[in-house]
């Protein structure tokens, strides 16, 4: 019963404080001011932030120019469209110029979204005379929401490509449904959206764990943000903001907001580095690795292949090794892409040193028992390696290493392989025997 209190409690709080419901939303269209919480002058003073006005009325505004850059620095000309069309595929050219790119991060009123969320702190930044300009829009009443929107449009107009972390999933789908729900303000089109959670999760998740904004700040940018507000208390500070509580506590969202956005624009330019040249930016195995997936997976597979094959060479250098199971992947993408190239002895030396229980041990017999059978045509070979897979599949079973069910299917795919090629090995000694014992007849009278 207190979690239904609560909830309601976070609605009411959501009501103006002091008017009723009805003149509301139409005192607002006309510009009219309506009542705010007893502390929104004095959290203005904390800020240094102003009103700012638009024909739906005001909602509270703040810039900041940050000047240091959190990790590389922002880029002075075009990126490389090639890089960023692994983020985004299809992207139009317009995404290679960085004066087009708008950042965006949301603070709401709840972090599962849904129509009864709202945002009501809006960050926004850009990249400007080698720093970096943030914009934040706030509502200190719920009636400002459209005077918030409209001034968000304003900026989307301006720059056309929206750059978020996570953002294709919570920020900008939660921003739609309000545009739509105001009836009155056109949602917003970018050319195209940019967002840097997936690539993080590829270059990064092998070796942190996490990919949350903060670790990845601190393990891949080098920069540590402190003490910041956690999350989830996020909702209920502004709720007891709206119902008069002290200004005080909401001044770290606005810090933890601005934190954000420096750390998706240094992670930004982390990733088109990365992406674009690994070899100048000083990539160590894990980022090669990443960077070899995603490229594998948008079917750029020659790059992919070099850049597997340095993932490989620079993991044998470090001693920060890859785990196994990622150098395993790897070496089995190198031999799939040599082998759909036609390069057999490339795909053979890479599935050898593949040999063993594991899942890609277990796939290397597999597919050396095929080259041997029908590219070299020694399928006495093809038989022990066969044979081999049986034992190491027991082994792998014995220890615990592989599920029942796969272990089922693969023990079934090899015994019914092992069966077909003794009966071609049957054929073929078979008709040598014939051969021998009448060899000056022809082979067609010898079948």
């Amino acid at each position: 019963m207190s979690a239904l209190n609560d909830r309601f409690a976070r609605l009411a709080a959501l009501k103006p404080a002091r008017r009723t419901l009805a003149p509301l939303a139409e005192e607002a269209r006309r510009g009219v001011s309506v009542d705010l919480p007893a502390g929104s002058e004095r959290l203005a003073q904390l800020l240094g932030a102003v009103p700012q006005q638009t024909r739906f009325g005001e909602h509270l505004g703040l810039r900041r120019w940050f000047s240091e850059s959190i990790g590389p620095e922002a880029p002075d000309g075009p990126l490389d469209l090639e890089a960023l069309r692994l983020v985004a595929p299809g992207a139009p050219a317009v995404v290679a110029d960085p004066q087009q790119w708008l950042f965006l991060d949301t603070e709401t009123t709840g972090i599962v979204g849904g129509t009864g969320t709202v945002a009501f702190l809006v960050g926004i930044a850009w990249w400007d005379a080698g720093g970096l300009e943030v914009e934040q829009f706030f509502l200190r009443e719920h009636s400002e929401e459209h005077s918030l929107l409209t001034a968000l449009a304003e900026r989307l107009a301006e720059r056309r490509v929206l750059v978020t972390f996570n953002g294709k999933t919570f920020d900008w789908p939660l921003l739609e449904t309000r545009y739509r729900m105001t009836r009155s303000i056109r949602v917003p089109e970018p050319r195209t959206h940019l967002d840097f959670l997936h690539p993080s999760r590829n270059l990064w998740r092998l070796r942190l764990g996490s990919v949350r904004l903060p670790e990845l700040e601190r393990h891949v940018l080098g920069w540590n943000r402190g003490v910041d507000v956690m999350s989830e208390y996020i909702p209920q500070i502004y709720f007891d903001f709206l119902r008069g509580g002290a200004p005080d506590p909401l001044v770290p969202i606005f810090l933890h907001n601005q934190m954000d956005l420096r750390g998706l624009a240094g992670l930004a330019a982390r990733v088109m580095q990365v992406l674009s040249d690994p070899e100048k930016h000083g990539c160590d195995a894990f980022e090669l690795y990443g960077a070899s997936r995603i490229c594998e997976r948008r079917g750029e597979s020659k790059r992919a292949r070099k850049l597997y094959e340095r993932t490989i060479a620079q993991d044998a250098a470090e001693s920060d090794e890859l785990p196994e199971q990622a150098s395993r992947v790897a070496r089995r993408a190198l031999a799939l892409m040599a082998k759909r190239e036609g390069d057999h002895s490339a795909a053979i030396a890479h599935w050898e040193q593949l040999l063993g229980t594991s899942r890609e041990g277990i796939e290397a017999y597999e597919q050396l028992a095929i080259y041997h059978e029908r590219q070299a045509r020694d399928l006495r070979h093809a038989v022990d390696l066969v044979r081999e897979a049986l034992a190491e599949l027991r082994r792998a079973q014995r220890a615990g290493l592989i599920a029942q069910h796969v272990h089922a299917r693969a023990r079934a795919r090899f015994e019914r392989r092992l069966a077909r090629l003794e009966r071609k090995l049957d054929r073929e000694s078979s008709l040598r025997s014939r051969e021998l014992l009448a060899p000056n007849l022809p082979s067609s009278a010898l079948s």
